[in-house]
């Protein structure tokens, strides 16, 4: 069996995890006689630049709209002109709107935390509105000066000065309610036991508010035999239930154990996956997916690290992870295994990155390519 994989370099130390992860997913496919992937390259970022004057061409789009599956590292944001993310752009022009970022402590780490093996929590974050919708103006543009205008005088809104930044955050009940829907899927499929839906509906009352409510609505509708509140536990249930996101936020320091997966808005989600990568290793060991009903988009969820790019000093652990995600996306959850086991086995041999050097007492500092090797040996 055969499947096509499109994936995209990056930019920075994008080519040099690449060359580090790819081999590992390849050997772990084939230790458990799984399909043989044909990897296809996209070209994006810097190096489509280069090669077609376009940071993302529109043959990219036109392939990645019929893909089913597809992996990248991580895109730069051009500077001064152009588009304004690269990655913003991928995701709303294909409808990726669920991103999808697994945490879990590897043994060996060390964490500000005292107990980072408690955190084993699936975030799903809302990829398309909010922030990500991108509608904002600068203080004292003459569409920021109309939208106060039309906010003071045919809206009544009297706390404003009109020479502010203005923007506006939509969230609509069709794509909180399909992000929702995904992640109590999820939640059920695994056995998980709970759903946190996260927000700021005591201030927000009518976004973040409403997120919450079309999630207890979703749940009494559609999963209404499978489901229960926190407030009305069931025994053999998965419990619904909701926190205010500041009140989330302690919880994940202090009593991470329970929550398992977390349903939240777009700069809601952002904030709390990469503090709960924080407690568990950094992004370096944090892989992500973002979805759309046809297409799954592994990523690396750290940056292009432009002040180590062609130093091999670069960790490849998120996408080797992203790597896994992947196989388990394609029915081979035991390739998966094998490399979040052999991750785990090198971070207890001490020969790691420079970013988990600083994490792992008594650390040997490996670069890149030797990670790599390193965890390949291990599978």
């Amino acid at each position: 069996m055969r499947k096509t994989v499109y994936w995209i370099e990056g930019d920075g130390v994008g080519p040099e995890i690449w060359r580090a992860a790819r081999p590992v997913i390849d050997a772990a496919l084939r230790l458990e006689s799984g399909p043989t992937l044909d990897w296809a390259e996209l070209p994006a970022g810097e190096k489509a630049l280069a090669e077609t004057g376009s940071h993302l061409p529109e043959s990219v789009l036109r392939t990645l709209s019929q893909a089913d599956v597809a992996v990248k590292g991580p895109l730069g944001t051009p500077v001064g002109s152009g588009m304004r993310s690269l990655n913003v752009t991928l995701r709303q022009a294909l409808d990726l709107y669920a991103c999808i970022r697994p945490v879990r402590h590897f043994s060996g780490i060390e964490s500000p935390v005292r107990h980072p093996e408690r955190v084993d929590i699936v975030v799903f974050r809302e990829n398309t509105e909010d922030v990500y919708a991108g509608i904002e103006y600068a203080a004292g543009s003459p569409e920021a000066r109309r939208l106060l205008a039309f906010l003071r005088e045919q809206l009544g809104a009297t706390s404003l000065r009109g020479d502010e930044a203005a923007g506006v955050k939509p969230m609509s009940e069709y794509a909180s309610v399909r992000l929702i829907r995904r992640a109590l899927r999820y939640a059920l499929d695994r056995g998980l036991g709970s759903l946190t839906l996260v927000h700021k509906g005591n201030i927000m009352k009518y976004t973040e508010g409403a997120f919450r409510r079309w999630g207890y609505e979703l749940a009494a509708r559609e999963f209404a035999g499978q489901t229960c509140t926190e407030s009305d536990p069931e025994p053999g249930k998965l419990v619904v239930k909701d926190r205010i996101a500041d009140a989330m936020f302690q919880e994940i320091l202090l009593r991470p154990e329970r929550h398992r997966v977390l349903a939240a808005s777009n700069l809601n989600g952002d904030y709390l996956s990469d503090a709960l990568a924080a407690q568990v290793g950094g992004l370096g060991l944090a892989p992500g997916v973002n979805m759309s009903d046809s297409l799954a988009f592994f990523e690396a969820t750290h940056g292009t690290a432009p002040d180590i790019a062609g130093k091999d000093r670069a960790n490849p652990g998120s996408l080797m992870l992203c790597g896994a995600m992947l196989l388990e996306h394609l029915g081979v959850p035991k390739a998966a295994g094998r490399i979040r086991a052999a991750l785990e086995k090198s971070i207890a041999a001490k020969s790691v990155t420079a970013d988990l050097a600083t994490q792992v007492p008594g650390a040997k500092t490996v670069g890149c390519a030797a990670f790599g090797d390193i965890v390949g040996a291990n599978l």
